[in-house]
């Protein structure tokens, strides 16, 4: 069986081997660098995208994976290490002063500090942007999105019409609270209850436990899932701001199995510039 790692471990070693003019292979689902996803755009003769018996587009549910590009950094400005593909436009983002330090300061140390690289989870967007095989299945309540990569995490989208736990009630996690409904055939997902142990992206865009992420789920037809974000954290920037992307389908692709260990030796080695 072919062994898929980590995404950021496989940039990490993808960005040396430009030092030393050794090219690094990676696994044929991973879709790094956008170049997948990019080809997929451009072809015109695909069918639509499936239907459930209640109306809504069929997101899965067991017949393959979506594998995310690796967007390392979700505003399009270059920055970060972890995957080279880029959002569909470039955002300016109004960082307030102290984010926009910690965003230069992670850059500049290669990002080596990044929790993902710890095998902690990514997060809210970011879950999207980590370039391993996710699965979605919709019930009649709930969503759920099993992900390979990012920890092997599971994600509990409640679909039922509740409304979000008060804040001070809120015990906040790495996933948040997302609860969803659809607008058409888009599945919009509102989250709130987000730690501040994660990073927004790979290129090290911070946020506080402010953080509200309104996510757009579109399966615009059986190859493409288009995925948008809006980022509001007044706690680290001055207005919201949205970045967005496809995701490409593999029908028949099932997660592998994953295991990553907080306790990364390597870490080390990464001594910045």
């Amino acid at each position: 069986m072919k062994n898929r790692f980590t995404g950021w471990m496989v940039a990490q070693a993808a960005m040396a081997a430009l030092f030393i003019g050794t090219a690094v292979p990676s696994a044929a689902q991973d879709d790094f660098d956008g170049r997948q996803v990019a080809a997929a755009l451009t072809k015109k003769d695909y069918k639509p995208a499936p239907r459930l018996a209640d109306g809504h587009p069929d997101l899965g549910n067991a017949k393959g994976s979506w594998v995310p590009p690796g967007v390392g950094d979700m505003a399009g400005t270059g920055g970060g290490f972890a995957g080279s593909a880029k959002p569909e436009k470039k955002v300016d983002v109004a960082f307030l002063p102290w984010a926009k330090a910690a965003y230069e300061e992670r850059n500049a140390n290669v990002t080596k500090d990044d929790p993902e690289a710890f095998c902690l989870p990514p997060g809210i967007p970011r879950m999207y942007a980590t370039s391993f095989p996710f699965q979605i299945y919709q019930m009649p309540n709930r969503i759920l999105f099993v992900f390979e990569g990012g920890a092997h995490m599971w994600r509990v989208v409640y679909t039922d019409g509740r409304k979000h736990t008060p804040p001070d009630k809120l015990n906040p996690t790495y996933l948040g609270e997302g609860i969803g409904h659809w607008e058409g055939d888009t599945l919009v997902v509102d989250v709130t209850g987000l730690n501040d142990r994660s990073w927004i992206d790979a290129a090290g865009h911070p946020h506080t436990e402010q953080l509200h992420v309104t996510e757009r789920f579109t399966r615009v037809n059986e190859q493409i899932l288009h995925y948008e974000a809006t980022i509001d954290d007044p706690g680290a920037y001055a207005k919201p701001w949205t970045t967005s992307w496809s995701i490409l389908f593999h029908a028949g692709m099932e997660p592998y199995e994953y295991i990553c260990q907080e306790n990364n030796a390597d870490l080390k080695h990464l001594v910045g510039k």
